[in-house]
């Protein structure tokens, strides 16, 4: 197979061969998609250290991808900081296309400029339209189903709350299953095969999240996922999945990409509704108050 020449690259080439990959090798590919800040600046050696892989596991992803050892595949991670230039390292924010550099986590100003950035060159891959496909698909669930079940935990929280709040006012039976009191498992129960379940979740994926999609598979219901990978425990389970990637700065990551998917996935439902004799027409969804 063709070595990866860019990170895009190798992000498709090990979606392409994830089947052949170990369970270590996977940890592996997960952690490098997932920091690559960290792969760039640091040996095999601290990086098992870091990340509690075996530095094995990072060697032996290299060359089932293709490249002849771990340096290799390390010079796509180094790219974007070379073009970044010279200054601190102190902090970056990622994005789809690789890093941006922040040289001063205390300038607001600065922050503000780099974030609305990192968030400007997401939607710009939104915007290219790979993903429109799989968005085409989850409306037909979303039309098909009984009721649209939408969980999503800790900082996907916002986006799950607001994606059933706007089904609901395109007319559609849709539920937030907020898991309040403990009940997540209890409101899980709820579903049946001809509901569908839409899961959002991001690194660090919500065990929470994970373990509703496992309910929903047992029960036979389809799973529409909002996630980053295809390598997603949530994106793995799913009848549907939908790949975002939002900016990152730390811990911190921004919504605004995967927000747009939701107002998507709303919007386009009610049109297609509005086709209907029974859907909100043209000019109800004027004071829709999405």
């Amino acid at each position: 197979m063709p070595v990866p020449q860019t990170l895009a690259e190798l992000r498709s080439a090990i979606v392409e061969h994830q089947e052949r990959l170990t369970a270590r090798q996977r940890d592996a590919a997960h952690y490098l998609n997932e920091h690559p800040h960290d792969v760039a600046l640091n040996t095999v050696a601290a990086l098992a250290k870091i990340s509690g892989i075996p530095s094995s596991a990072f060697i032996r992803l290299a060359q089932a991808l293709g490249f002849g050892g771990f340096s290799d595949l390390q010079r796509l991670f180094k790219q974007p900081l070379q073009q970044a230039g010279q200054g601190s390292f102190k902090e970056r924010i990622r994005h789809y296309r690789g890093e941006q550099l922040l040289d001063d986590p205390t300038d607001v100003g600065a922050m503000l400029s780099a974030f609305s950035r990192a968030n400007i060159v997401s939607l710009e891959h939104l915007a290219e339209g790979e993903q429109v496909e799989a968005i085409e698909k989850a409306i037909g669930l979303l039309q098909e189903a009984r009721t649209t079940f939408v969980v999503g935990m800790r900082r996907s929280f916002p986006m799950a709350a607001y994606l059933s709040y706007a089904l609901s006012r395109v007319g559609r039976r849709a539920v937030h299953i907020s898991g309040l009191g403990g009940s997540l498992r209890e409101q899980v129960g709820a579903l049946h095969s001809d509901d569908v379940l839409v899961a959002v979740s991001f690194p660090p994926y919500a065990q929470e999240t994970i373990d509703a999609c496992q309910q929903a598979m047992a029960a036979g219901t389809p799973i529409v996922a909002i996630t980053d990978s295809i390598l997603s425990p949530v994106g793995q389970k799913a009848s549907v999945m939908i790949e975002v990637n939002d900016a990152e700065l730390l811990g911190f990551r921004s919504l605004t990409a995967a927000f747009c998917i939701a107002q998507t996935l709303a919007m386009g439902l009610a049109f297609r509704e509005g086709q209907n004799l029974d859907g909100p027409g043209h000019d109800a969804l004027k004071n829709i108050d999405c």
